[in-house]
């Protein structure tokens, strides 16, 4: 039996120990990563005393730094264990094409953007319980496994936005907001017959890409679920819109970079990503002919209803 004294545990933890200066800089950089975030977090749910320069701001992130500093200090020999391991995780994942040193770039450039431009959650308002208008027609004019809506969607996914590197997992979000782009910038407003609701097939809809909201709706319903999304039609009477499934709050963090970052910068500059939360927590983006990028300003609050297509 191996007996532990005192001086093979301090032997053990010398070991372990990463000489200076490396330790320091090491815990510095921790200390920066973890700083940024909380200040971000901090700084948006705390009341703003308006003094000169921020000072208060300022002070607020020294403090956090010099916490933080003393936090890892004390846990340095610990923290150096984990962090080889985390390490060793990562070269793992990113070896073998998992989870890897890219993918958390990534996910904590999406975190620190989002927590400084946060999107915009809207509640689903319900104000009244009314049935789906025209809804069985509403179905059939989705006709998503149409080899012609099928094959717009497609050339839309080849049109916009193949050159993004470093989103493999979220490809299927990109190549909706694609479909997005290419329909919103072709979509002509056009009026119902006078007295008549006309209620037009998204593949009658290809051939001049106009008509009303529905008429709209039903084309990007179906060309989103055509290539694997998952959309939906919002009622909120006297207009239809479309959304498309994001997912979790996570994902919303991404959406919301590549929106105002990489594929919808202009238009969405200086803006919010507006969206809903389902009564199951998910996340669904607006992709109303009114928006200018997907996410954008939500015609009317008012929800009649939600037809969706699993």
């Amino acid at each position: 039996m191996i007996k532990l004294d005192s001086t093979t545990i301090k032997n053990f933890k010398a070991k372990l120990q990463i000489k200076e200066p490396w330790a320091s800089i090491i815990i510095f950089v921790l200390n920066i990563l973890i700083a940024i975030p909380l200040f971000i977090i901090i700084h948006q749910n705390l009341k703003d005393p308006e003094w000169p320069l921020h000072i208060d701001r300022i002070l607020i992130f020294i403090v956090l730094v010099v916490i933080i500093q003393l936090i890892l200090r004390l846990l340095k020999t610990i923290l150096i264990i984990c962090i080889f391991l985390y390490l060793m995780a990562l070269l793992y994942g990113s070896v073998f094409g998992n989870y890897g040193f890219n993918a958390v770039f990534e996910d904590y450039r999406s975190m620190i953007y989002t927590m400084a431009d946060d999107a915009n959650p809207q509640d689903i308002i319900i104000s009244k319980l009314l049935p789906f208008p025209n809804k069985s027609k509403t179905i059939d004019a989705v006709e998503y496994d149409n080899p012609k809506v099928r094959n717009f969607a497609l050339m839309a996914t080849t049109k916009y936005f193949r050159d993004i590197k470093g989103y493999k997992k979220q490809r299927l979000m990109i190549q909706c907001f694609a479909v997005f782009k290419e329909i919103r910038n072709r979509w002509n407003y056009v009026n119902d017959p006078k007295g008549k609701e006309y209620i037009a097939f998204a593949s009658e809809s290809l051939q001049h890409f106009s008509g009303d909201c529905d008429d709209h709706a039903i084309l990007m319903a179906a060309c989103i679920r055509a290539i694997g999304g998952t959309p939906r039609i919002i009622h909120t009477g006297g207009h239809l819109y479309p959304e498309m499934l994001v997912g979790t709050k996570a994902d919303l963090e991404t959406a919301n970079y590549l929106i105002k970052e990489l594929l919808f910068p202009n238009e969405s500059r200086g803006k919010e990503v507006h969206y809903h939360i389902d009564e199951r927590g998910q996340i669904w983006l607006n992709l109303d002919y009114t928006a200018t990028y997907p996410g954008g300003p939500f015609m009317s609050e008012e929800i009649l209803g939600a037809l969706t297509f699993n």
